[in-house]
């Protein structure tokens, strides 16, 4: 029998340190500002609460090429520093010294220590407790906000272009895209199966995606300059998404019903909103009557949206398990992380079905590739 901890693929809310390993190549000549910036860097991350240690080290083969560790006493506080637009702001001279970047974060799982060297205090931190079970697909999402009156014109926008190539490697494909709209606010999930850098590298050069993008430029709040790498750098690190929790109560359906609920959290409260609703999509996973087949959890701040892949229409669901707020006392911890204007009463079936109404977003395209 398949236990909840097996479902569950991904998740940031299980207490484990939290090891994130930077990959960066330099550009020739660059060496110096890029240690002046790292200094500055190095001094502003240790005074932010959950940080434990930090190295940098320089390839002993290739001298551009150069690496930083870092631990975390767990993955909350890491995902709300490099989220914020503090963390934006103070890796920008970092930038302007590179060529190439990649961010790799992991769970400690197992270590090894000398005889003289004495545990981790239980306070920074456990070991990941066991290793999750992957299906080899990551999942990623960006959300940005459009101008006010043009969301009919950008919907059509991103409804209407032509899907890339799916195939991006040997070792890597696009399995689905799915973009949805809540007022002003656009959000694009998307699942690879692979490497997601490179699939987002791929997608990036696709003239059919360029298009859009170009197309869209004009109708967006926070302007952006795709033709300027630190331009497009700053948006799409100020629009990602992160996933937070996946679980899987069992086969992936190919005609699964998604839908996208979107939870303004109340100010400095969405990682505890996106907490509470993974512990609760756990439950539903071992519920066999559940009428939720997966559930991906994306957080940035006091932004949630939870992706949920039915097995019913959502009409034919009870509210309080399609939202996340089944069982005794759910309900009005919901409404203190919520945005109060957002939460509205949650007391009745009738409210409950209202508030659904209100957070479900609208599909505005969801693709899968060819035996997806």
């Amino acid at each position: 029998m398949t236990t909840v901890s097996e479902r569950i693929s991904q998740s940031a809310f299980d207490g484990s340190r939290l090891r994130v390993v930077l990959l960066l190549d330099l550009h020739e000549g660059a060496q110096q500002r890029f240690l002046e910036a790292y200094e500055y860097l190095r001094s502003q991350v240790a005074s932010v609460p959950g940080h434990l240690t930090d190295q940098l080290c320089q390839s002993i083969e290739n001298p551009s090429q150069w690496l930083i560790t870092s631990e975390w006493e767990s993955a909350p506080p890491f995902l709300a520093w490099v989220n914020s637009e503090e963390h934006v702001k103070m890796v920008q001279p970092l930038h302007s010294c590179v060529r190439n970047t990649r961010s790799l974060r992991f769970s400690v799982l197992r270590e090894t220590s000398s005889a003289a060297t004495a545990a981790p205090e239980p306070s920074k931190g456990r070991l990941q407790s066991e290793p999750r079970v992957g299906d080899g697909v990551v999942r990623h999402a960006l959300t940005f906000t459009v101008k006010p009156g043009s969301e009919s014109m950008v919907a059509e926008i991103l409804a209407g272009y032509d899907s890339p190539q799916a195939r991006v490697d040997d070792t890597t494909r696009l399995r689905r895209t799915s973009l949805f709209m809540h007022g002003n606010r656009v959000v694009r999930a998307v699942e690879v199966q692979g490497d997601l850098v490179a699939a987002l590298r791929h997608v990036s050069e696709q003239p059919e995606v360029r298009a859009v993008e170009e197309a869209i430029n004009p109708y967006l709040e926070q302007d952006r300059d795709l033709t300027d790498p630190n331009s497009a750098r700053v948006f799409f690190t100020r629009a990602a998404l992160p996933a937070v929790h996946h679980v899987a109560a069992g086969q992936e359906l190919r005609d699964d019903l998604r839908h996208a609920l979107y939870y303004p959290a109340k100010e400095g409260c969405g990682m505890a909103l996106a907490r509470m609703l993974a512990r609760q999509d756990e439950l539903a996973a071992d519920d066999p009557d559940s009428p939720i087949d997966a559930s991906t959890i994306f957080q940035r701040d006091d932004i949630v949206v939870r992706l949920i892949d039915l097995r019913v229409p959502l009409d034919d669901t009870e509210p309080d398990l399609v939202i996340g707020v089944h069982g005794p006392r759910k309900r009005g911890v919901f409404k203190r992380l919520m945005d109060t204007d957002a939460a509205g009463g949650l007391t009745t079936d009738r409210e409950l079905a209202h508030f659904l109404a209100r957070s479900d977003m609208d599909l505005i395209t969801d693709r899968r590739a060819p035996d997806s």
